[in-house]
């Protein structure tokens, strides 16, 4: 059996601890003085942390393996998932392998799990990401387990997708094209406040469900142009069909063999899902963040598909300045 939950020490499961946010929750639970171990996909990825975070392959395929991978911990801190439907990954897969992650969990007797899940779920979405994370939610309340669900929107840090990309069109293209009007709102969140949260969600007793959501919200013309002043790139923000937004995000992501952006993407933008009227859980303001990084922000593309395709080079290496 695991540590008792209500402890800041023994050991703690972080899946995918050298990527991008469980890197920062492992952090988090390493200066709180707890024994760290991570499943991972990337077992041949640079270990920011060395000797002190173990890594152990997901083992999905092998459930004895995964059950022995999670033995000893007092919290399972789970951010598994995939952003889009590929031939190579999806959601149903995602949905399937963290059923079985929860299910392993169980019998490898971890008392707690921490899950990392989104704003707006809804078991009724048209939309696989969101339906899928319902999914995903409803199975750990019905599975015994105590249980911390966050929902966080966009995250942004040093290894962001979304801000940086942004910043990296609007460094290269006279104007900027949003989908529709371009009133759709987000709260984004910074990636540490969303580990801080979490570090805080497993040392709890109480099963609950918190947004974790920044403390600015913002329409996504307000965001773009944010960025845009932050990096000295204030383009003319234009409302283009969301079709060819998307056809446009095709075309340029065949110029940098990534995909930029999905219609289903597009229509929780366009739905109002990034955005809720739950209370600030981070403290981080976006708008300042962005002005502090301003001079290095969007001066490489972060690519979802490189990141991966190389199981081997950090995020930071995996930029490119196409």
């Amino acid at each position: 059996m695991g540590n008792p939950i209500g402890t800041t020490t023994g050991l703690c499961v972080v899946t995918g601890a050298f990527g991008y946010s469980g890197k920062y929750i492992a952090s988090r639970l390493l200066a709180a003085g707890s024994q760290v171990r991570t499943l991972t996909n990337s077992l041949r990825r640079n270990n920011p942390f060395g000797p002190a975070v173990e890594a152990h392959p997901y083992n999905f395929d092998k459930p004895h393996e995964l059950v022995r991978s999670l033995e000893g911990a007092r919290v399972l801190v789970n951010t598994y998932w995939v952003r889009f439907d590929h031939t190579d990954f999806t959601h149903e897969q995602a949905v399937r392998n963290t059923m079985l992650m929860f299910e392993a969990a169980k019998q490898a007797g971890v008392p707690r799990v921490v899950h990392i899940s989104i704003t707006n779920p809804s078991l009724e979405s048209a939309l696989p990401y969101f339906r899928g994370k319902a999914e995903l939610e409803a199975a750990l309340r019905q599975s015994g387990l105590s249980y911390a669900i966050l929902r966080p929107t966009v995250l942004f840090g040093q290894e962001d997708i979304l801000v940086n990309n942004i910043a990296w069109m609007l460094r290269r293209f006279p104007v900027f094209g949003v989908f529709g009007d371009g009133k759709y709102r987000l709260q984004p969140i910074f990636v540490d406040d969303l580990a801080q949260l979490a570090v805080e969600a497993a040392d709890s007793e109480e099963n609950f469900v918190r947004d974790a959501i920044g403390p600015e919200t913002f329409t996504y013309r307000e965001l773009v142009a944010i960025i845009g002043e932050a990096i000295g790139r204030r383009r003319p923000v234009v409302s283009i069909p969301p079709g060819l937004g998307v056809a446009l995000g095709r075309l340029i992501g065949k110029i940098v063999g990534d995909v930029v952006v999905t219609r289903e993407e597009v229509a929780g933008l366009m739905q109002n899902l990034l955005a809720t009227s739950s209370p600030p859980a981070g403290r981080t303001a976006l708008s300042q963040w962005a002005q502090r990084h301003g001079a290095t922000l969007g001066h490489r593309y972060s690519s979802e598909l490189a990141r991966r395709r190389d199981r081997k080079k950090s995020y930071e290496e995996l930029r490119t300045s196409a």
